[in-house]
């Protein structure tokens, strides 16, 4: 689904056959000005997507971007402002404020993690975690953050993960099937697989063929030992239970990646207003 077919059934699901409270205490003829008023400090993402919003809704609503997606944003910050009709400034008022809150709270917080790597070549990435049909959106929320996005969907990119190591029959049938996989369907696409201990990291090394190793579930000391052990040989990453004040314990290690599925769940929207003025 695209994004310009997100909004459709968003505004759809909001406005239904009408939004009678505009309609019924506004004139038609109505024109206003509005701004998007920041109450509350982080990074801000989605104007883009506001943009479309208010276009979707009237044409004739002027945006005038005062900000971008990316930018640290204080209480008091004015991020846009529209002009135009009245009731459609005011149809597409939530819509742009769900969309922009979450994607602001995405932001700030995948900028709390980047910030604990500072000086560190460990990057954060985010993980298929993400609101049904919003991935798009909050993975890029994640780019605006200042953090990484690892693979889309199951599409882009093959990571055997546990479940599949198991159902396939072991590490070294799992990366041959893959590989096979890629050569009989002409696909191009990288491939990953997740280790659970030390037992498993010596037959992927062993079996070779893979572009990343996941390490899963090590602590910081076996993570550091873990990567000593690949030594360059592939890329390495590093999941499972990590947070804000562990991370950097994390990437002290050398791994290249380290993903974290908090950057897109469990967060808090930011604190934003929309206006008349």
């Amino acid at each position: 689904m695209t994004i310009d077919e997100i909004i459709e059934k968003a505004l759809a699901e909001d406005i239904g056959d009408g939004d009678h409270t505009s309609l019924s205490a506004i004139a038609a003829s109505a024109s206003g000005k509005a701004r998007l008023l920041v109450k509350e400090a982080g990074i801000l993402s989605g104007m883009t997507i506001a943009q479309k919003v208010f276009n979707a809704v009237d044409p004739k609503i002027v945006f005038h971007s005062l900000l971008k997606d990316g930018d640290n944003i204080q209480p008091g910050d004015i991020a846009f402002t529209v002009e135009g009709p009245s009731i459609s400034i005011l149809m597409a008022e939530r819509l742009v404020l769900n969309f922009m809150q979450r994607m602001s709270g995405i932001a700030t917080n995948t900028a709390r993690y980047v910030k604990a790597l500072e000086g560190l070549k460990t990057r954060v990435l985010d993980t298929r975690k993400t609101t049904p049909l919003l991935r798009e959106l909050e993975k890029q929320a994640v780019i605006d953050g200042g953090g990484h996005n690892h693979r889309f969907g199951l599409y882009d990119m093959i990571l055997i993960k546990d479940n599949h190591v198991d159902f396939a029959g072991g590490i070294s049938r799992a990366i041959i099937r893959a590989n096979e996989y890629l050569k009989q369907t002409g696909r191009n696409l990288k491939i990953e697989i997740e280790v659970r201990n030390f037992d498993e990291l010596k037959q992927v090394i062993e079996t070779g063929n893979v572009n990343r190793i996941m390490l899963d579930n090590f602590t910081p000391v076996d993570l550091a030992k873990a990567v000593t052990i690949i030594d360059g040989r592939f890329e390495t990453e590093a999941s499972g239970g990590i947070t804000l004040d562990t991370i950097r314990s994390f990437a002290e290690s050398g791994v290249d990646f380290i993903s974290v599925g908090a950057l897109t769940h469990h967060i808090k929207s930011l604190d934003l207003s929309l206006k008349a003025f």
